[in-house]
């Protein structure tokens, strides 16, 4: 079973604010700035708009939407929400993104009933419980179940059964297999093939002329409804990044410091919701151009503690070389995790323990209130919020704790 969240980010902002329900919801860049649509709501997409496509291009053609900024640890904290759902399901659940999964459902049916009652129940219970749709497809690997979930969003429930496979992949456009991009497809197209039917009719030394002998043999695979059903239970993201894009490059390295500390706390605090260790933070910086720089650094000490994330990527950037030239887009890294053996606090390691019940306080109180309630900023200062724009005041040399006032009231 592939489970995939039906317009993820607009879902989550149209829910939590009814006045957008029935709105077109873009979440993303801002107007007047760079960037790209994240999200879109479904009463956006009636107007062309889509995942990736420029924001100005989407103010175009639909200046009357509400335009909003990504939360992505909101939207994580969501996502665990589902991903939590699905392992009251099964124990063979593997996420593969913020918003998707695929779920082994085989031998469920004495629990929960044939598969097409499986699907109905996870509908139900992310409906009731969290008050999102998803869309579910079923079938006899990953590839079959993930083209059936798309099929038909939003709230849909497809399934294929084996039997089924081959007229269920006929009539469909050879873009719905993995690995037909763009290129792909307009050269198929070019050659008259335009359905995995019609794919499906050329022979193995065919289609491997054409397509090469890895590429090709996949595809003629993939046209018969050949693919893995295997699920990695206990799936562990590789990586954890966040960026932001400036709406006029940023040459003031308060204003960069002061972004890098923010960007820090976010990918400080999923790293913690996963008992995720870094051994390796990466600086990335994208200049005038769209010229893209990173610097990394190996720890000595995996940390996930968001102050000392901060210093090494303001490390890094510091001695980047370009600290004189204007950045449109910086952003920080996390990789390379510590597998939880000899990298544990030693019995009288003092700072480091109270650190670690800092930042569990920290985020039970973001839990509870929001991302904004508490985080790094100015020591002595008792309230610090978001800056309105790209210019507010930049990071403070010395860093401590401070509440946000619409927490404290």
């Amino acid at each position: 079973m592939h489970v995939d969240m039906d317009a993820f980010f607009a879902s989550v902002e149209q829910r939590d604010h009814p006045e957008l329900r029935g709105k077109p919801v873009v979440v993303g860049a801002l107007p007047g700035g760079r960037g790209v649509v994240s999200t879109c709501s479904y009463e956006a997409r009636v107007f062309g708009l889509h995942s990736a496509m420029p924001i100005s291009e989407a103010y175009r053609r639909c200046p009357q939407a509400v335009y909003l900024p990504a939360d992505l640890e909101r939207y994580a904290d969501v996502s665990e929400q589902v991903m939590a759902i699905l392992d009251r399901i099964s124990p063979l659940v593997e996420p593969v993104s913020i918003d998707e999964a695929y779920v082994d459902i085989a031998g469920l049916e004495k629990l929960f009933g044939p598969p097409l009652a499986i699907g109905q129940r996870v509908k139900r219970l992310v409906r009731d419980e969290l008050g999102l749709t998803l869309s579910v497809g079923i079938g006899p690997n990953r590839l079959i179940a993930k083209i059936a979930s798309d099929l038909h969003k939003p709230d849909g429930l497809t399934l294929v059964p084996a039997e089924q496979v081959l007229d269920f992949l006929a009539p469909l456009p050879v873009n719905v297999l993995r690995g037909v991009g763009k290129k792909t497809a307009a050269l198929l197209h070019d050659q008259g093939i335009r359905t995995v039917a019609q794919l499906r009719d050329l022979d193995t030394d065919e289609i491997e002329r054409r397509f090469g002998e890895s590429a090709g043999g996949h595809l003629y695979l993939q046209a018969r409804g050949v693919a893995s059903s295997a699920i990695v239970s206990g799936y562990q993201r590789k990586s954890i990044s966040q960026e932001r894009t400036f709406q006029v490059d940023v040459t003031d390295r308060g204003v960069l410091r002061d972004k890098l500390l923010k960007l820090a706390c976010g990918v400080g605090r999923i790293a913690r919701s996963q008992s995720l260790r870094p051994r390796v933070i990466t600086l990335k910086l994208r200049l005038t151009g769209f010229e893209t720089h990173t610097r990394q650094a190996t720890l000595d000490r995996p940390t996930h503690s968001d102050d000392e994330i901060f210093a090494v990527a303001w490390r890094l950037y510091q001695e980047s070389g370009m600290t004189a030239r204007p950045v449109r887009l910086i952003g920080i890294g996390l990789s390379h995790w510590a597998d939880g053996t000899g990298d544990q606090l030693g019995l009288f390691d003092r700072a480091p323990r109270r650190n670690e019940q800092l930042y569990r306080a920290v985020d039970a109180i973001k839990d509870k209130f929001g991302s904004k309630a508490i985080g790094l900023g100015a020591a002595g200062q008792t309230a610090v919020a978001e800056p309105p724009d790209e210019y507010a005041a930049g990071a403070p040399d010395h860093i401590g704790l401070v509440r946000d006032r619409r927490a404290r009231r």
